[in-house]
């Protein structure tokens, strides 16, 4: 338990997407502007990435690996799918996208209009497909540790655009210089946080 703890702790304030990596700023960007949109698409995210980085994480382990069909049969041992990995991570998550995309369609239209495409954006948001390659890369030992790192992720995602989301809206009632407005100043924000993040967390730059 303790080490699926330190997994999330990590994942959302050390290995931040964001802050750390820079990830999944086309959306984050865009939609960053109020805080209520930033929280509807900052939990799609979180649902997204701790369902995806699970499965993602079966596929890798019982499917794709060298060796993974060795429990179909012995004689699939030498069978390696790992070239499929990206193909298979990206179908799991359009396919979570496009779950995400008709729940929020039907119990909030508002917050559907709201987001707009950047909603079925998710599929191609590199956080998303981010998450997994982090996953494969670090062969965590269980789906437990793979889905609290998954969730931690989106979490840190979720933090960091309402985080933003927050300050942007403060800084559209200040006297911001007009070359600075809109993207301008959530770049500088952005990266003043993340320098204040990375700081923070002891992190050498």
């Amino acid at each position: 338990m303790e080490n699926l703890v330190n997994i999330f702790v990590k994942a959302v304030f050390i290995d931040n997407m964001i802050f750390a990596y820079f990830l999944g700023m086309c959306s984050f960007l865009a939609v960053s502007k109020t805080v209520k949109t930033s929280i509807g698409l900052g939990i799609a995210v979180i649902f997204v990435l701790g369902i995806t980085v699970p499965i993602d994480y079966l596929l890798e382990v019982y499917v794709l690996k060298s060796g993974a069909l060795a429990w179909l049969s012995p004689s699939l041992a030498d069978v390696d799918l790992s070239f499929l990995s990206f193909i298979m991570y990206i179908a799991v998550i359009a396919s979570m996208t496009q779950l995400v995309e008709m729940i929020i369609e039907k119990f909030s239209p508002a917050l559907y209009e709201s987001l707009g495409i950047f909603l079925p954006l998710i599929a191609v948001n590199c956080a998303i497909l981010g998450g997994s390659l982090f996953m494969q890369q670090r062969e965590y030992a269980t789906i437990a540790e793979a889905t609290s790192f998954g969730l931690g992720s989106g979490v840190g995602w979720f933090l960091a655009i309402v985080g933003v989301a927050a300050i942007n809206e403060k800084i559209s009632y200040s006297n911001v210089p007009a070359p600075l407005k809109g993207l301008g100043i959530t770049f500088i924000t952005t990266g003043l946080m993340a320098i204040a993040f990375m700081s923070f967390m002891g992190i050498k730059l």
